[in-house]
């Protein structure tokens, strides 16, 4: 090799070994990058996402002070280009306000708030569910029932309602179910409310305990959805479109067309799942049994099929339920099996009427495995008298590993790990997350009414609070420090 080949070749290798350091680099930091964007999926808690406008939907809530009129709000929005796309009427003076300009949304709160008219005016943010921590389908189990059981042919995969050691679990490491079922399996008369992704409503193990409109009931009615045919309950993520919001108003903003479609059918799998353990028909030799045997589930669709909706919809969402509750409908909880880590005051308010109009709001304290009294996590965090926050337990009592914890916010324990229950199109799978054990507390709630049916909102949520075994692993953890007793709640 002579002189000259030899510092070309020299040259190439230099080169080559500084392009090879800095794509190493590169690499590194992409790792880097990856992990610290990394976060468990877990599921049944949300996680929010930007706060810009949404697609479709109104960009502000804002609660006007109490001697604005609507009128007066209409003419401030229309001032500015903005629309008032609903009125919440469970809550004074709170509005969904669509900006027809696509403005920046934190200038046009600081329009708002700038007015001196209003208590409070923030973004609509998303809200979105996990993907679920195990999500599995479920063979019929072949272990045979215990004496007092039900015949439901999955009972013997249900720890959380008869924990006998199966699987490597605990032994009476559960809700107590049989004993409680000795007193009562429930009552078609409680209405119990599943705010979520719907409800397969034609599920063969859940059919028999959906809510239906009752013939005497009106079909419910908004000023801005106009007629809405809720004969299945509320589907706020569809609704709007189909209601004709937004065209064909008459002058005096009332809807002239047909009823609103409102169909709250599950399209995800998570609402269903829930249901099924508030309320699967017990003892029909099908699949599981729910804490109720017999019970009414209503519906509240505001998460569509990829586990994603808005703060705005929830909120119409329990307006419904509220006014079906006015309107002569014994709804006595809310189950919410989600939620986030921005904090919504319209939300807040949405669900402290509730609690005026007697309904008991649970919900899940969140599943990433950190104290909710540092860094809280809503709904399950606002300080309500109706609220109940509920952290999940294994089968062997102890805290699941990606629960979220309290000592001051997160009110009980209940079973959320390796959960059976319905899911969509007949089916049956197993999943872990507080989503599972929020609705183990409102089937409770909804047993405890059955028997005690004038037992008051803030009776009932006593009496769960006080119903629970000790178990020192919680002790520092939730408030009660224990788990859940649904005997022990009926007095058994």
């Amino acid at each position: 090799m002579n002189r000259g080949n030899f510092f070309v070749h020299l040259m190439v290798a230099v080169i080559l070994v500084a392009l090879a350091a800095v794509v190493g680099q590169i690499g590194r930091w992409r790792s880097m990058l990856k992990v610290q964007n990394t976060t468990p999926k877990k599921v049944g808690t949300a996680l929010p996402v930007e706060t810009a406008a949404l697609d479709g939907k109104p960009e502000l809530l804002v609660r006007f002070k109490p001697n604005i009129t609507l009128p007066e709000i209409k003419s401030f929005a229309a001032k500015y280009n903005d629309r008032v796309e609903d009125e919440i009427e469970s809550v004074g003076g709170l509005v969904a306000i669509d900006d027809l300009d696509d403005a920046d949304v934190n200038d046009v709160i600081s329009l708002y708030e700038r007015s001196g008219l209003v208590d409070y005016a923030e973004p609509n943010f998303e809200i979105a569910l996990d993907d679920s921590v195990d999500r599995n389908s479920r063979p019929v189990a072949f272990s045979p029932n215990p004496v007092g059981a039900p015949n439901d042919p999955l009972f013997a995969d249900q720890w959380a309602l008869n924990n006998t050691g199966q699987n490597g679990g605990k032994a009476n490491a559960h809700i107590d179910a049989l004993k409680a079922w000795a007193k009562t399996q429930g009552s078609s008369e409680v209405v119990v409310a599943v705010l979520d992704t719907g409800v397969d409503y034609s599920h063969k193990d859940l059919a028999e305990n959906m809510w239906i409109r009752p013939a005497n009931l009106p079909q419910y009615t908004d000023d801005e959805l106009g007629s809405v045919d809720d004969i299945h309950g509320f589907d706020a993520v569809n609704v709007a479109s189909s209601s004709g919001r937004g065209r064909n108003l008459e002058v005096g903003g009332g809807y002239s067309g047909g009823a609103a479609l409102s169909d709250p059918m599950d399209d995800n799998g998570h609402g269903t799942h829930c249901a099924g353990i508030i309320g699967a028909e017990g003892n029909n030799s099908e699949g599981i049994s729910g804490i109720n045997w017999n019970v009414k589930i209503m519906p509240l669709k505001f998460l569509g099929r990829g586990g994603f909706g808005n703060v705005k919809d929830a909120i119409e969402s329990i307006n419904y339920a509220i006014d079906r509750k006015k309107n002569g409908v014994n709804l006595r909880v809310i189950n919410a099996s989600w939620g986030s880590t921005q904090r919504s005051k319209a939300l807040e308010d949405a669900i402290r009427a509730a609690g005026e109009a007697g309904i008991l709001f649970v919900a899940a304290a969140g599943n990433s495995s950190t104290d909710n009294d540092r860094r809280a996590h809503y709904p399950s965090n606002y300080d309500l008298p109706n609220m109940l926050s509920v952290a999940a337990l294994d089968r062997n009592d102890l805290l699941a590993s990606f629960s979220n914890y309290g000592a001051k916010t997160v009110h009980v324990a209940a079973p959320g790990r390796e959960i059976t229950s319905t899911w969509l199109g007949d089916q049956y799978r197993e999943a872990s997350g507080t989503s599972m054990a929020a609705p183990q507390v409102a089937g409770i709630a909804a047993l405890i009414l059955a028997s005690e049916p004038k037992l008051s909102m803030a009776k009932l949520r006593e009496r769960i609070m006080k119903s629970s075994d000790p178990i020192d692993t919680l002790l520092g953890k939730v408030v009660v420090g224990g788990r859940l007793n649904a005997a022990k709640a009926l007095g058994e």
